[in-house]
C-alpha cells in the first residue's frame, strides 16, 4: 500500500515537475556509464593481468635453461665437450628469478609495492646481464663468422649461437614485462586515487 502512495508521488511530482523525470533519468544514465567505464576497466586489469602471467611463464623457461647449463656444468655432470662452461653473464642472469617473484606476489592482491620492486629488479637483473653478455659473446661470435671455428658447445651446437638465440627470446620477453607491467601499474594507481577521492 505504502508503495503504491509513493509511486503515485512521485508520478504526480514528473507531471507537475517534468525537471524531476529528467534529473532522475539523468541521474540513471550517469550511474550506467560509470559502472560500463568500471566494467571496461576491470575486464582491462584482467588483460593486462594475464599478459604478464604468460610472459612470466616463459621467463621462467628461459631461466631454467640457463639454470640447468650452470648446474649441469659446475656439478660436471656431463663432460664440458657435451655442454661448455656457462658465459660470465649467465650467474648474474640468475638472480632474475627475483623480480619474477615479486611480479607474481603482485598479481593476486594488486600489490603495487611488489610491482615497482619487480620493474626496479628486472632493470638490474633480467636486462643489465643480457645487456653484458651481448657484449661479453660478442668476440666469439665475429671469430665463428668470419672463421667458422667453435670452441664451445651444447649438444653439438655452437655454444655462443644457442646462448644468443636464448638472449634475443629473452630480450624480447623482457621489454613486453616492461611494458605491461607499466600499463597495470598505471591501472592499478589510477584505481586507488579514484577510491581516495571517494
Amino acid at each position: 500500500m505504502l508503495m503504491l502512495r509513493s509511486r503515485a508521488r512521485m508520478r504526480r511530482a514528473a507531471v507537475s515537475h517534468p525537471s524531476f523525470l529528467s534529473r532522475s533519468v539523468q541521474t540513471s544514465s550517469s550511474e550506467h556509464f560509470r559502472a560500463e567505464r568500471e566494467t571496461r576497466r576491470l575486464h582491462r586489469r584482467a588483460s593486462l593481468k594475464s599478459e604478464v602471467r604468460k610472459l612470466n611463464v616463459v621467463h621462467l623457461l628461459i631461466w631454467l635453461l640457463v639454470a640447468a647449463q650452470v648446474t649441469v656444468s659446475h656439478l660436471h655432470l656431463v663432460s664440458h665437450d657435451t655442454v661448455s662452461t656457462p658465459y660470465q653473464w649467465e650467474y648474474p642472469y640468475l638472480l632474475s628469478v627475483l623480480p619474477l617473484l615479486c611480479s607474481s606476489l603482485s598479481l593476486p592482491k594488486n600489490n603495487i609495492s611488489y610491482l615497482v620492486l619487480s620493474m626496479i629488479s628486472a632493470g638490474l637483473f633480467s636486462v643489465a646481464p643480457l645487456i653484458y653478455g651481448g657484449m661479453e659473446m660478442f668476440p666469439v661470435a665475429q671469430q665463428l663468422y668470419r672463421h667458422g671455428k667453435a670452441y664451445r658447445f651444447i649438444f653439438g651446437f655452437s655454444a655462443v649461437t644457442v646462448m644468443y638465440l636464448i638472449m634475443v627470446v629473452a630480450v624480447q620477453v623482457h621489454a613486453w614485462q616492461l611494458y605491461y607491467m607499466k600499463k597495470l601499474l598505471d591501472s592499478w594507481f589510477d584505481a586507488t586515487q579514484e577510491k581516495k577521492k571517494k
